[in-house]
């Protein structure tokens, strides 16, 4: 790719998600990310909470809705990931070639300052809204471990009745440790090993379906889904199936902070366009294999959540290792959609207070035979009120699918579609009424009228939890 010199950052909100303060510290921190790293933080991503609804979301929408939805959401994905990845670099006259640290950082330097203020409150609240439904998802599994280990003592008609918040509570306070890793570049290691868990726990929900099936001895479900009382209830159940699975797939907001993490030669696009096939590829893989085999075993049956609403009781040891290995991975998935968010703040704050001790002075703390440790009090404090809040709202709508569906619906349209084709279209400069220009101006309308449907039914399926 050859040497260019780096934009210089400005002290504004919109700055990196990732801490990275001058060109020169840049040379210092090396990029030695990977096509497979890279796979790794996707996967780490994607393949989260949203897995466990799909079996749910394809009973809601039938045998041919379902998968279909599934691979047109991929499709989707595919392209949206591919015009952010041609986003990371932009050409700049002064320095021959800009490169982008961050979504927010790409939409201010093609877009704007004006739309940088709308693509960061989508953007942390998708941020922070991950956070709270990675939160739920982990209590709701540690309470699995425990209410199939209750069952396999007192039998499938036991109560077995527990709340979630103590698990809630738990995760809460290992996040908080967790939270103090840096940045990015420091967590590739909780990246893979959260994407070897991810594969254990979508790997053995699918066994599960498929043996269920076998011992049922025929294929439930119809081609319709889930019958409802009223069409306006199926309406309902059809539009959050819809929000779930868009919940399930973009990654958006986390590829160009991924990105950057890659080594250049070759171009950081296309070891980040194979990254995100491969990536995608084996989601959908998963995706297809836990929806559709969960929907055959359960029929109208289907749970909200595949391994925890106790389709399965048995093997009761392998119903623990499946919830223990998807906590494992959710305590890296929340570190990977909290980094940005902490490192925008922290930015934020380095800059408007240079000369604060509590924002940029660290500590070093040595423990005898442990590592060193490095306090700053701004990272301390904030992190922590974040992962406490986060724990908060999680316990007051500890609602799975709901949850997922309305952050789904929310955030799908905006991160996903429309700036990405916007920077797109600015920097491969097509003009407007062009053929390029009228097909991702017909993708984009026709996602936002998806997004919105699913939107209305997420939200009235939340009213309707907390209501009950």
């Amino acid at each position: 790719m050859g040497e260019e010199k780096d934009q210089q950052q400005t002290p504004l909100l919109t700055n990196l998600p990732i801490q990275l303060p001058s060109p020169s510290s840049d040379r210092r921190s090396k990029r030695s990310g990977n096509a497979w790293t890279a796979t790794a933080h996707i996967i780490t991503g994607v393949i989260g909470s949203g897995v466990l609804s799909l079996a749910w979301s394809t009973a809601q929408l039938g045998w041919i809705a379902g998968p279909l939805a599934m691979l047109i959401f991929a499709g989707i994905t595919v392209v949206s990931s591919f015009l952010l990845c041609d986003c990371y670099r932009s050409p700049n006259p002064e320095t021959g070639l800009t490169r982008h640290r961050s979504y927010m950082e790409a939409v201010k330097y093609n877009l704007g300052k004006n739309s940088i203020w709308v693509c960061g409150v989508f953007q942390q609240i998708s941020l922070y809204g991950t956070g709270i439904a990675y939160t739920i998802t982990s209590a709701t599994s540690m309470r699995a471990i425990q209410r199939s280990n209750c069952f396999h003592k007192e039998g499938h008609q036991s109560p077995c009745k527990y709340g979630d918040s103590l698990y809630m509570l738990g995760f809460g306070v290992f996040q908080i440790v967790c939270s103090q890793i840096p940045n990015f570049r420091d967590m590739e290691w909780l990246s893979i090993l959260a994407s070897i868990m991810s594969f254990s726990y979508a790997s053995i929900g699918f066994a599960l379906g498929l043996a269920k099936v076998i011992g049922n001895g025929r294929i439930k479900g119809s081609i319709s889904g889930v019958h409802t009382a009223t069409i306006a209830q199926k309406v309902w159940k059809v539009s959050q199936a819809l929000g779930d699975i868009a919940f399930a797939y973009p990654y958006s907001i986390i590829l160009i902070e991924i990105q950057d993490t890659l080594k250049s030669p070759p171009p950081e696009n296309q070891t980040m366009k194979k990254a995100s096939m491969i990536a995608i590829a084996i989601t959908t893989f998963f995706y297809l294999c836990c929806g559709c085999f969960g929907y055959a075993a359960f029929g109208d049956q289907t749970p909200g959540n595949l391994l925890t609403g106790f389709g399965f009781y048995e093997p009761y040891w392998l119903i623990d290792f499946a919830n223990a290995c998807i906590v494992l991975h959710l305590v890296g998935g929340y570190q990977v959609y909290s980094q940005p968010v902490f490192a925008v703040v922290e930015k934020w704050c380095e800059a408007k207070f240079p000369n604060s001790g509590f924002v940029n002075n660290t500590y070093t703390i040595k423990i005898p035979k442990l590592p060193v440790l490095r306090i700053n009090l701004l990272r301390l404090c904030f992190r922590t009120c974040y992962v406490l809040s986060t724990t908060a709202l999680a316990m007051l709508f500890p609602y799975f699918n709901q949850v997922l569906a309305l952050l789904g619906a929310l955030n799908f349209w905006p991160l996903t579609i429309y700036f990405p084709v916007a920077m797109y279209f600015i920097q491969k400069k097509i003009e407007p009424w062009t053929k390029m220009w009228i097909v991702l101006q017909s993708f984009s309308i026709l996602c936002l009228l998806v997004s919105l449907v699913a939107l209305v039914g997420s939200v009235e399926g939340l009213i309707s939890a907390k209501l009950s």
